[in-house]
């Protein structure tokens, strides 16, 4: 059985064929349309890494309180503590 949105949206199609004077022939000629499909971006990783504590943050949001603590506590620079692009955490340890 159908919703009464659903036969509402009937009507008005029946409508728009009448008005239009489409056929059949012409409906079956219309390709159906494209699915779209949504790219998930994979994370982006860490871009900052505390060098003694292993502490890692990727640059969204807030800054973490240990970057925070390192840049005005202990004297570490933002150069000190960003990865070079694509490195893992890894393979800066």
């Amino acid at each position: 059985m159908r919703s009464a949105e659903q036969e509402a949206v009937l009507r008005s199609v029946r409508k728009l064929v009448a008005f239009w004077q489409i056929t059949a022939d012409e409906l079956s000629g219309i390709p159906e349309p494209e699915k779209v499909v949504e790219e998930v971006k994979p994370p982006a990783g860490p871009k900052y890494r505390h060098p003694r504590s292993g502490e890692t943050w990727d640059g969204e949001g807030s800054q973490p309180d240990w970057l925070r603590d390192a840049l005005t506590r202990q004297g570490y620079t933002v150069e000190e503590l960003r990865l070079p692009q694509g490195a893992s955490p890894a393979e800066q340890a």
